[in-house]
């Protein structure tokens, strides 16, 4: 199986530099029935000398993630905070990120309801969790990545929906035009740009996304924040600040502090090599 090629670095991981070095990650494309869905599948694998612990911090995204980790594989809703995993010794963990948008005909209710909570895998797909677990993970002991990401594919069509909701693309597109357009730091600017009032955004992404097109906007900056700021890029954090919208720098920091766990100048510092 042939890994994705990056097309943004490692956006979302924090001190993108520990990929290679404390770790493996991979993304793999989605088979075609499932792709409409699932944006790719991540696989994090380890295997650390006894002395060392490594704590990995990964930033959020507006998507919901199905991940299976040994006594621990679970369906996460949106979370709106960052997530620290603690690696040690040998293992191995797999994760199915869905389409935003996409995850709304599995669960059928609002996705609002599962935001910063986690269910059973059982749950929305069926069948039963240790047993999924084992063939999902028993092929990364294997270290057959094309297994792993193949048992993950047969519990997710459990539950495949129908037809496919035709939402997924407008939610698609607007998570696009904030993507290419950073001048984009309010909802109104955002409504503006979709002939459609703030009101109904706010409305679909409550039901389909599980996030606030707000905490999208703001997420999608910080995030091209730190990005810039990893890979070693001269940036003025005053101008930075005020480019993605802040009143203030020091409003940016705070932000920026809270999501990934470090003010901006001692984020740059530390990714340095």
């Amino acid at each position: 199986m042939t890994p994705l090629t990056l097309q943004d670095r490692y956006k979302g991981v924090v001190n993108p530099a520990a990929v290679g070095q404390r770790f493996r990650l991979e993304r793999y494309a989605a088979p075609p029935d499932l792709a409409p869905y699932i944006e790719w599948y991540w696989m994090v694998a380890w295997d650390l000398p006894p002395e060392v612990v490594h704590v990995q911090r990964t930033l959020p995204s507006p998507c919901i993630q199905v991940v299976f980790d040994r006594g621990r594989s679970a369906t996460f809703g949106v979370m709106t905070g960052s997530f620290e995993y603690t690696l040690t010794g040998k293992g191995a963990v797999l994760g199915a990120r869905f389409r935003p948008g996409a995850f709304r005909g599995f669960l059928k209710g609002a996705v609002q309801t599962i935001t910063n909570q986690q269910l059973p895998v059982s749950a929305v797909f069926g069948g039963d969790d240790e047993e999924d677990e084992c063939s999902v993970l028993d092929a990364a002991d294997a270290g057959d990545d094309t297994a792993m990401v193949a048992a993950a594919s047969a519990i997710f069509r459990r539950a495949l929906p129908a037809q496919l909701d035709p939402r997924i693309e407008r939610v698609a597109k607007t998570m696009e035009l904030i993507r290419q357009h950073p001048e984009i730091t309010q909802v109104a600017q955002l409504a503006e740009r979709l002939d459609t009032s703030v009101r109904a955004l706010q409305a679909l992404f409550r039901d389909v996304v599980g996030a606030t097109p707000k905490w999208v906007i703001r997420r999608n900056r910080l995030l091209d924040a730190a990005d810039q700021l990893a890979n070693g890029d001269d940036i003025d954090l005053a101008t930075l600040a005020q480019d993605l919208g802040y009143y203030d720098q020091a409003h940016f920091t705070s932000d920026f502090e809270e999501l990934v766990g470090k003010p901006p100048a001692h984020y740059r510092n530390s990714c340095k090599p």
